[in-house]
């Protein structure tokens, strides 16, 4: 399993929300760019970049974005408001290793057939969950079909992987919902992404023994919860 750092842009900055809710903000750096590159030099090959203002119709921190991507020895993967395949396109085409698509993938099926179609091996399908059922829209709006059921649907494309966000654990560094982790696994016939709530080493480890694929840690790293350098050192490729 690998780890890959979570960095959240909200008003050019990057910034942890807790419990996937916009007006819990926990922590705010001004230079997501310098933040990029401490993450680099600690010893992360990945990284995890999410534009919530376009991800919720804010705004967007597009030339950020394009910064960061820039980063040659950095694999990123970007996701944030992107909706249609001309924004996946150009994702991939400025830098971008993997490209998180949300709320329009989970609403539009025959939409993501095509995407990933046009670029396979290339998406990530982001299913974020709060009560196992599927949020959208910025964790703003509760889907009716179970999590599991939206995995199992995704089975046939060609994707890159899932992304499974426990958001009710969001930003909370209280362990993650490791049962809801290993079902996800279970049914799904792509790698598997976890983010939510990850508080340590120990949640780590037991991630890997879920057989997830890579952990998404974001406030356990800007907290000082973990040891950002044992964790690159110990969950890399």
């Amino acid at each position: 399993m690998i780890a890959i750092p979570a960095l959240d842009l909200r008003d050019n900055a990057c910034v942890q929300l807790v419990g996937g809710s916009y007006e819990r903000e926990e922590i705010r750096l001004d230079d997501p760019v310098n933040v990029a590159m401490a993450f680099r030099e600690i010893g992360f090959q990945y990284l995890h970049l999410v534009d919530l203002d376009a991800a919720t119709n804010r705004g967007s921190n597009a030339d950020v974005v394009r910064r960061i991507l820039g980063f040659a020895d950095l694999r990123v993967q970007v996701g944030g408001g992107i909706r249609t395949i001309e924004q996946i396109r150009e994702a991939l085409e400025g830098g971008a290793a993997r490209v998180i698509v949300g709320t329009r993938a989970i609403e539009d099926y025959e939409w993501l057939d095509e995407a990933a179609s046009v670029f396979p091996g290339a998406i990530i399908v982001a299913a974020d969950v709060r009560d196992r059922q599927v949020v959208t829209h910025g964790w703003t709006r509760a889907q009716p079909v179970p999590v599991l059921e939206t995995i199992e649907a995704l089975n046939d494309l060609p994707l890159a992987g899932v992304l499974v966000t426990a958001v009710h654990k969001e930003g909370l560094v209280q362990g993650t919902d490791l049962q809801l982790m290993e079902d996800v696994v279970e049914e799904s016939a792509f790698p598997v992404y976890a983010a939510g709530g990850i508080n340590g080493m120990s949640d780590l480890h037991a991630l890997a023994e879920r057989g997830v694929s890579a952990a998404i840690i974001g406030m356990a790293l800007y907290t000082g919860a973990v040891d950002p350098r044992a964790v690159a050192e110990e969950f890399t490729e």
